[in-house]
């Protein structure tokens, strides 16, 4: 029998292009919306869905993610897709695939860039990089068309890697370019562009740092160039009416409203699209804030004409540590010095946290700003210091440790412990294998430094603790996901495996969003759709007649139950053979359509995803032949 339609969903309220939400019924033939409208016969279809008192929305879209690695051995992505992600932008950060893997003899430039920026052990890393058997940005999108996508892609090039392809590795982190090099980066950023990269992505954030030595000191390629060079590839950009991806220099101020200048019309003559990481409510700084809201204010003004996007994570931003392996430490010298060594190198790490010369600075460092009198205190009581973790023990949870009766605790509760058993007023619940552990390795701890010391000699990377570094009071958060200049982003999915698990945000966008009703609602999805979808230049995020089916249903009475805060889960991924933090959103999106196939019903993931094409290399519409 041949049916009108493949799939109908019936008694939908709809939400799409900002316009006012309607109940309809929604027809889905050969992948793309066939009709929309009022009782549609069902006769017709193959395939009927029930959607009474359901959302029904495009997909939404992840502008930022690292799933360039993921793709190459889970290409169905399916810690998005299950939470209605349907189009991810890679290549941010200045890192990507679009050269391949651009080894050569020792250096291997994807483990030396993403290991350490991206917190993906080496051997996942070296795994995935095997897979790479193209070398230019053309056989990339080449590679990319022909893959099992689940969600579409959306691909950029990638500045440090165009940096390494230039000048060489060694070169791109030791040296200015030439202007020939310049030339010769224009040109292939220009090529890139003109086949159907959607833009440009750089990184200016002082604590990303590359992974081998004789480097790790050195951070990686893209943050060696200088204002000049960053000009120069941006006009190309800005000339071809593509992205730019950046991120701050954050430590200075001056820098950071000179580099994103390059966004106005008024200075350059025309306006260059950029989407910038990130508006956070830092913890320890409540300055940064506002002044990222200030200078997306600035720069959209119409004296200055620019198109310049902020990112806002819709979440409190909580990261898990594994010992002092975190994104955080990288900020801190002291810290990073534990950092530099590799993740397996348990034996590195006990040297230097032995060492009476790092103990002595590493105790500076901890309780800097936290007694007597001085500029550093008077910074931390007004929350204006200089780096995103905060160093407080009651903000830093114990999630995993070899000594179970501390998991849940916080380090503070932990500390506390010690200290009782040292002053020999233990409490009745002190257990055995506790008082054995704190008699033998805690015995000489005084104060909260020695504490942190020790718990870091103890137990290395065998204690997994988190901590939210920056928005932590919600309703701010809100407040910055409803900011017109600002845009929903910054998940970071597909990287921080055990450090961070944002798949599940954009939901999170759209519970706080319907906290204000069914306009604030309308308003979220646009911002997760089609507004994602203009910035980057893409036919996506709409479902008008015609249009590709790309959709989803929510069920809001789930949503507004929701507790994202709580959906991280601790999984193993064989595609990793490595343990990965995730979210389980299970029941709040009953239906994810990928091409008008189903990737996700019912809490179950299609049997084809990933092994079947469903989506697509999203190019700009301006560049698609």
């Amino acid at each position: 029998m041949t049916h009108s339609f493949d799939t109908l969903i019936q008694n939908a309220r709809v939400f799409n292009n900002g316009e006012n939400p309607v109940t309809e019924d929604i027809a889905i033939k050969d992948g793309h919306i066939v009709k929309r409208g009022q009782s549609l016969d069902t006769s017709d279809a193959k395939n009927v869905v029930d959607a009474t008192g359901l959302w029904a929305m495009p997909g939404m879209f992840d502008i930022h993610t690292h799933y360039d690695l993921e793709l190459e051995v889970a290409p169905g992505l399916p810690e998005s897709t299950r939470h209605g992600t349907t189009s991810v932008v890679i290549s941010n950060c200045s890192l990507g695939l679009a050269f391949g893997n651009q080894r050569d003899g020792d250096i291997d430039p994807i483990v030396d860039c993403y290991a350490r920026v991206e917190n993906i052990p080496k051997p996942v890393l070296r795994a995935c990089a095997d897979k790479v058997i193209w070398n230019t940005p053309k056989e990339y999108i080449e590679h990319l068309e022909q893959i099992n996508l689940g969600p579409n892609v959306i691909t950029m090039i990638p500045h440090s890697m165009l940096r390494i392809e230039s000048m060489g590795f060694e070169a791109s982190v030791s040296r200015d370019p030439t202007q020939a090099e310049v030339n010769d980066m224009k040109r292939r950023l220009r090529e890139g562009l003109s086949m159907g990269y959607a833009g440009f992505s750089t990184d200016s954030l002082p604590f990303h740092y590359l992974a081998n030595q004789p480097n790790c000191h050195k951070t990686i390629p893209t943050q060696f160039a200088k204002y000049n060079e960053i000009k120069q590839l941006t006009q190309v950009v800005r000339e071809e009416d593509m992205l730019w991806q950046a991120t701050p220099p954050k430590d200075s101020p001056l820098n950071v409203l000179k580099m994103f200048l390059l966004s106005c019309a008024r200075l350059h003559g025309k306006p260059l699209k950029t989407t910038v990481v990130a508006a956070l409510d830092v913890s320890t700084n409540r300055n940064l804030v506002k002044l990222a809201r200030i200078l997306a204010n600035v720069l959209n003004s119409k004296l200055l004409g620019g198109k310049f996007y902020m990112q806002a994570l819709g979440a409190r931003f909580k990261i898990w540590s594994d010992g002092a392996v975190t994104p955080i430490a990288e900020e801190i010298p002291e810290l990073r010095a534990l950092n530099e060594t590799d993740l397996d190198d348990r034996a590195a790490r006990a040297k230097i946290l032995r060492d009476p010369e790092y103990i002595k600075v590493f105790r500076e460092m901890w309780m800097k700003g936290k007694t007597g009198f001085g500029i550093a205190r008077l910074k931390r009581i007004l929350r204006l210091e200089d780096y995103a973790f905060d160093r407080d023990l009651t903000q830093m949870t114990i999630d995993l440790c070899p000594l179970e009766e501390w998991q849940g605790m916080t380090f503070q509760q932990a500390f506390d412990r010690v200290l009782q058993a040292r002053r020999g007023s233990v409490s009745p619940e002190l257990t055995k294998a506790e008082s054995e552990l704190i008699d033998k390795d805690f015995f000489w701890v005084s104060d909260e430094a020695d504490f942190v010391l020790q718990t870091l000699r103890s137990f290395d990377t065998q204690i997994s603790w988190f901590t939210i570094t920056a928005n932590r009071d919600i309703k701010t958060v809100r407040e910055l996901l409803m900011d017109p200049k600002l845009l929903p982003g910054f998940n970071d999915s597909g990287a921080h495996l055990t450090n961070m698990a944002f798949y599940d945000v954009n939901l999170r966008s759209l519970q706080l969003a319907s906290e204000g009703g069914e306009q604030d609602t309308n308003y979220m999805v646009k911002r997760l759709t089609k507004d994602a979808a203009d910035l980057f230049g893409v036919d996506r995020g709409t479902i008008y007649e015609g249009d590709v089916a790309d959709l989803i249903l929510v069920d809001p009475k789930k949503l507004a139950s929701y507790d994202g805060e709580n959906s991280v889960e601790r999984i193993f991924r064989e595609e990793y053979q490595h343990p990965q933090l995730v979210n389980r959103s299970n029941g709040i999106v009953p239906l994810v359509l990928i091409n008008g196939k189903s990737a996700w019903a019912n809490d179950k993931f299609s049997t084809d995803l990933g092994k079947q094409r469903m989506g697509s290399l999203l190019k700009p519409i301006s560049k698609v032949a």
